[in-house]
């Protein structure tokens, strides 16, 4: 039985799973790096210990230091959230040999599908639509130019390794095919450490839309529904919702019933995503799968009624599924905002920087992962994402209400967030009718960048005023400052103009 765990992550996610690991009566371990030393999910581990510097590579991504962490502190496995080590097949392996449970696929299943050439190969064999492509790795710009001839522009060149929209290029022409070519596998290389790359042809302005699936020891394998997360930048999701309000009912069964036998063809066990991507006509094609537990993962336990994580560990335990197909059903509606600190004036670059004062959105529907805290200071070293908030509601009309409610309560004052853009995304008439897909951003662009006439200035002044109240109290209940602080209180606590962002 497993009884402690070790959780090798940090953030929002390490949170997520050890709340499950609480409700469930299993002790947890929590990894840092000193950048994360008086990070949330250290507070709230049973146990913790350093692991290295900052950087990712001596911390984070180090496999002998979390084994060894692991073995000190007697875990019985190691749940490895999302990023970092997730879909690192040696890792897995690494657990195995040092006796200790993986909470994920098996190794041999991570490599099957991790790379995109082989889940390809494997979705054929299991009947699932695939985007016409080549099925395998290109060898110079010459093939792929040959190849892009015969599948008929545009095209979209990607890394066989990866994800996150990173080493994946598109060409309209013959005579983008080389450049295009050479930049993927130089960033793919760069990213991953491994420049394979390979064609698709390019479904113009489709719908990304993926299937929750569980699979057990036993041969098991159910899904739980879909999931819409077309409204992306730079192929990175933003906003995701379940259910998808553009598929129908019989295409939601045939999605469904193919992600079931692309899980089963590679004999998946634990929480796995299909995902898939959806032309105009309705017609869908496997993209790739994520065998691992996925951000955007709460809007399907808000609708389903599941707890994803506690599923994963009871997998892992050799417990068989509890639920069968048609146990599961959809209820009601959820929507995710992905709350980061960046700049969306800035083309989203990261803002990093010290939580002054933090107001997080209560209430009915209402479900906040977030990692943040007032006096917390957001490292330069990691994502910047700050956490997610979803909402849930009977109807997507009711549940869009609430979440532009729950924006417009959520305040993070010291840094730049992207709360406000994300209102804008919910008020696009085009996001409310829920006829929207891929080209979403681009296609609303100028409306997005908009910030006169849109947002009421007021907040913004109120704001200001209160945190000027709040220096101003600060001044008078502390130790003596000098006379001439008076005159700009904003120069006195190092408040230059620009400094202060909302």
């Amino acid at each position: 039985m497993i009884r402690k765990i070790l959780v090798a992550n940090r953030g929002e996610i390490a949170i997520r799973v050890m709340r499950s690991c609480y409700e469930m009566g299993i002790r947890t371990v929590a990894v840092f790096s000193e950048a994360d030393r008086t990070s949330r999910h250290v507070l709230y581990a049973d146990e913790a210990e350093c692991i290295g510097p900052a950087a990712s590579r001596e911390s984070y991504l180090c496999i002998d230091k979390i084994i060894d962490v692991a073995k000190r502190h007697k875990v019985d496995a190691i749940h490895p959230g999302y990023g970092f080590l997730s879909e690192n097949a040696a890792f897995a392996a690494r657990c195995a040999e040092e006796g200790i449970i993986f909470i994920g696929p098996r190794p041999e299943t991570m490599l099957a599908m991790g790379d995109k050439i082989r889940a390809r190969a494997n979705m054929i064999a299991a009947g699932v639509p695939v985007v016409p492509g080549t099925h395998e790795m290109l060898d110079s710009p010459e093939e792929a130019v040959r190849l892009c001839d015969e599948i008929g522009y545009p095209v979209i060149i990607k890394a066989s390794m990866g994800g996150g929209g990173k080493g994946m290029r598109v060409a309209s022409c013959r005579a983008e095919v080389a450049p295009m070519y050479e930049a993927a596998r130089s960033e793919a290389m760069s990213s991953f450490g491994d420049g394979t790359v390979y064609v698709e042809k390019y479904i113009e302005s489709p719908h990304h839309i993926e299937f929750q699936v569980l699979g057990d020891m036993y041969g098991n394998v159910i899904h739980l529904f879909d999931r819409e997360c077309s409204v992306q930048r730079r192929h990175q999701k933003i906003v995701e919702e379940s259910p998808s309000p553009f598929i129908s009912e019989k295409t939601r069964a045939q999605m469904g019933a193919a992600a079931v036998a692309a899980a089963r063809h590679v004999g998946y066990v634990g929480a796995g995503t299909i995902e898939f991507l959806v032309d105009r006509q309705g017609a869908f094609y496997f993209l790739e799968m994520n065998t691992r537990l996925q951000v955007e993962h709460p809007v399907t336990e808000e609708v389903c009624g599941i707890d994803l994580v506690k599923q994963q560990i009871r997998i892992a335990d050799g417990h068989p599924l509890e639920y069968r197909q048609e146990d599961i059903r959809q209820r009601g509606h959820a929507i995710e905002c992905r709350i980061c600190a960046e700049d969306a004036d800035k083309d989203f670059m990261p803002s990093p920087g010290l939580i002054h004062q933090l107001i997080e959105p209560q209430g009915k529907g209402i479900r906040l992962e977030s990692s943040a805290y007032q006096g917390y200071e957001i490292p330069v070293h990691y994502d910047p994402m700050i956490g997610k908030l979803i909402v849930w509601a009977t109807k997507r009309e009711y549940a869009i209400e609430r979440m532009r409610r729950a924006l417009y309560e959520y305040k993070i004052i010291g840094l730049v967030t992207n709360i406000r853009y994300l209102r804008q995304i919910i008020d696009v008439p085009q996001f409310k009718k829920g006829c929207y897909d891929t080209s979403f951003i681009e296609t609303n662009r100028e409306r997005l960048a908009r910030r006169k006439g849109y947002h009421n200035d007021s907040e913004d002044i109120a704001l200001i005023a209160a945190y000027m109240d709040y220096l101003m109290d600060y001044e008078e209940n502390t130790a003596e400052v000098k006379d001439e602080s008076a005159l700009s209180r904003w120069r006195a606590f190092g408040l230059q103009k620009g400094a202060l962002r909302i």
